[in-house]
């Protein structure tokens, strides 16, 4: 089976009120918007090409670039603010009125949050980590803290010891995929927003928002997600800690948690073909009482 497609021949344009969104378009049916996840020289190419194919030849499938990492308009603001934003300029300049949408980390979560504000919108819903509230853990988890290590004091040797923390076979960690995140992360302009939301004072900061707020975080809304929604993690993550998933486990509606041993945060490349596995037979099963 073809695991990989052309970068070139599945790249699009769309131009919206806030500046050009990028993404990748595979296949045909109902449509399937894959979300990326955050971290120095993050794409969602990189993240999903592996596994693009496979979903392409069931699902028309529209991995979106989130602005400001390196490949749509950069953004002004919190990166996390601006990905929200971009998800319903994206539905709505595709003219799509409902989809399922897969988000890896950072993506899950925003995936998450737009399912809470938008639950009509949102058919299934899958999350590869991140998506939860630590609550054994410390937090933030290791692959946090060697992200902020890292987004204050670029080096190669930081970029390599947190692409290390992503993963449990080290193997996976090549001299090729440490270049091309290199080469993105230390882009000016994308380091520049990366550090307004992993930098230790913008994390610090964020932080201290978040206690003085009066607002309800959306790990706390879960129960207002109408979509059957897929958890899946890597048992030994290093970023996002299994526990995470203990709150929205319970608090879905219609919630299913599968946890995939020997795999870090990249369940979809580090467990590839047992993810494929459980994603496509949730994705494609006939949910009748689906909202």
């Amino acid at each position: 089976m073809t695991t990989e497609l052309n970068y070139d021949e599945t790249a699009r344009a769309l131009q919206t009120d806030r500046g050009t969104l990028r993404y990748h378009e595979a296949g045909a049916g109902e449509p399937l918007v894959l979300l990326h996840g955050s971290g120095p020289g993050v794409t969602g190419w990189r993240n999903y090409r592996g596994v693009l194919a496979d979903l392409s030849e069931h699902f028309r499938c529209l991995v979106l670039e989130f602005p400001g990492f390196g490949v749509s308009d950069p953004c002004e603001g919190h990166p996390m603010a601006m990905a929200s934003v971009a998800v319903a300029d994206f539905l709505d300049g595709l003219g799509l009125d409902r989809t399922a949408i897969i988000g890896n980390s950072m993506g899950g979560i925003v995936a998450t949050q737009f399912a809470i504000a938008q639950p009509d919108r949102v058919s299934k819903l899958v999350t590869i980590g991140g998506a939860g509230r630590s609550v054994f853990a410390p937090s933030p988890g290791e692959g946090i803290k060697l992200l902020m290590e890292f987004t204050d004091d670029p080096t190669r040797e930081k970029l390599v010891r947190w692409l290390h923390s992503m993963v449990y076979d080290p193997a996976i960690i090549t001299e090729q995929l440490i270049e091309e995140r290199w080469a993105l992360a230390t882009e000016p302009k994308t380091l520049e927003i990366a550090r307004r939301m992993y930098s230790s004072a913008a994390f610090a900061a964020a932080g201290r928002a978040a206690l003085a707020s009066d607002a309800t975080p959306y790990w706390a809304q879960l129960g207002r997600i109408t979509a059957p929604t897929l958890l899946t993690w890597g048992r030994d993550d290093r970023v996002s800690p299994v526990d995470m998933a203990m709150l929205p486990m319970r608090d879905l509606r219609r919630g299913e948690l599968h946890v995939f041993p020997n795999c870090g945060h990249w369940t979809m490349i580090e467990a590839r073909d047992a993810w494929l596995a459980t994603v496509l037979a949730f994705l494609k099963r006939d949910d009748a009482t689906a909202s």
